[in-house]
């Protein structure tokens, strides 16, 4: 079974918003809603990852963030580790530099976006906080 390591950054604006990104065509499951992150390569730990991977999606620099979650999602011959930092830190203007749209989103109104089942436990965690 395949596996992979995933990082997702948590970056909310100044009112409480959390980020969103829809997956661009052409990419498998285009038209979902996931939170912003990718692959985390071998050489690289989860930290690196997210703000690489932040810089590269949606041009922002990354500061101080701390692990909220880190969990399996299985599928038919993979699995995705989920590694899930939550952003206290951050400057620039977001832009899908990947040719995705974003989007600001109150953290309880997530679920009536078509999001990755997933990023789930990230929803159901984010509206208990």
């Amino acid at each position: 079974m395949q596996e992979l390591w995933v990082v997702a950054g948590l970056v909310f604006d100044a009112g409480g918003r959390v980020l969103i990104a829809q997956r661009p065509t052409g990419k498998a499951l285009a038209g979902r809603w996931e939170f912003p992150g990718g692959k985390v390569a071998a050489d690289e730990t989860a930290h690196a990852a997210i703000v690489r991977e932040l810089r590269e999606e949606i041009g922002i620099a990354a500061g101080d963030a701390e692990r909220l979650m880190y969990y399996a999602a299985v599928y038919p011959g993979r699995t995705i580790w989920l590694d899930v930092w939550v952003i206290n830190d951050w400057s620039g203007q977001p832009r899908g530099l990947d040719a995705q749209s974003l989007e600001w989103v109150e953290p309880s109104r997530l679920r009536e976006h078509d999001i990755l089942e997933a990023d789930a436990p990230i929803v159901a965690a984010l509206s208990r906080r």
